[in-house]
């Protein structure tokens, strides 16, 4: 029977009501109570980290994370996280970049009802991930989160109140949990190498999101105080001609300065592609600057911080690593990575 360690971090899925609302309460323990059936699924231990609300989850909480699971490694034959819901995606992108090649599975699960209700997704979401962490196929770090197991880059919450919060943005699903049987759908190469940890994130991080008609005079500020600035830009990705003398002006400014532009899209599906329109692609002829393609916010925003945490970097370098696949973060062919 395999040894699971469970992580509590508080979130809905350990929240009591309170007089101002909904708030993280319940100890693993506690959690662990109100599914009896886990014992015959694996053995479980379980430990408290933090006890918060996923709001006001930040880089320090993901350290603390990667601490905890680094030094019960070799005890255990899995994790499983639980999370709140709110900024469950973040954590999972995140924990993909700083805990790779791990061979063992890394689950992150969480529920939009306190598992205390009597109508909840919480003892189900749970039962799952145990589930999914005690099989012998199961590894990296993935979301198991209503049936379904998405991997830690590609995960969204799209729906802020129904069970079916989380989606798999541009990759498939890597499994199923159906009463209580695990269905693979993609079956993945195991890990030979040894699992590496990294604790460093800059969070020198900004995301733009361009609406119609919006001011250039915030660029300045973004550029000074920011070492990547993100810029979720309309449909498959460009600059408006409202942004476009200052957006020039900055670049030039900061080119050789370190600072990063990653563009990306307001869109969940399908991913960017500045060479399809002149106002985008005048843009990537001109400037030295990354394209997310078919990533997720949350995974480029994370990958960015994990990449700037690695020290000084040359541009190119920064290019190579940002296109390098991690836990199925980006998909390319050979030719776009040839044009690249």
């Amino acid at each position: 029977m395999k040894k699971i360690l469970m992580i509590g971090t508080g979130g809905t899925i350990a929240s009591k009501q309170t007089e101002y609302g909904l708030a993280p309460g319940l100890s693993p323990e506690d959690i662990l109570t109100y599914i009896p059936a886990v014992a015959k699924i694996c053995e479980v231990e379980s430990i408290q980290v933090c006890n918060l609300d996923s709001t006001n989850v930040t880089p320090d909480h993901w350290k603390l994370l990667v601490k905890t699971i680094e030094e019960n490694y070799n005890e255990y034959d899995g994790f499983v996280i639980c999370h709140g819901t709110d900024t469950l995606a973040y954590t999972a992108a995140a924990l993909s970049y700083m805990i790779q090649n791990s061979r063992k599975p890394i689950v992150v699960t969480g529920a939009q009802k306190p598992i205390e209700m009597d109508v909840t997704d919480a003892k189900t979401n749970l039962l799952d991930s145990f589930i999914y962490a005690s099989d012998n196929d199961s590894q990296d770090v993935n979301i198991v989160f209503d049936g379904k197991v998405i991997v830690g880059t590609r995960a969204r919450k799209e729906r802020a109140k129904s069970y079916n919060a989380f989606t798999s943005i541009n990759f498939p699903y890597l499994a199923v949990i159906q009463d209580g049987v695990l269905v693979r759908y993609i079956t993945e190469m195991p890990y030979t190498g040894p699992v590496r940890f990294y604790y460093e994130m800059k969070n020198s991080v900004y995301v733009l999101k361009l609406i119609p008609g919006m001011k250039a005079d915030i660029l300045p500020y973004l550029f000074e105080n920011y070492d990547c600035l993100v810029i979720e830009s309309f449909g498959v990705g460009g600059i408006p001609e409202s942004l476009l003398e200052e957006f020039y002006e900055e670049m030039n400014k900061w080119k050789d300065k370190g600072k990063i532009v990653v563009m990306t899209t307001q869109v969940a599906n399908e991913g960017s592609n500045m060479t399809v329109y002149e106002v985008g692609k005048r843009v990537k002829l001109d400037f030295k600057l990354l394209e997310a393609y078919d990533m997720t916010l949350e995974a480029t925003i994370t990958k960015m911080m994990w990449l700037m945490a690695l020290g000084d970097q040359r541009y190119e370098e920064m290019k190579r690593d940002f296109y390098r696949l991690i836990n199925h973060d980006i998909l390319f062919t050979k030719r776009e990575w040839d044009e690249k």
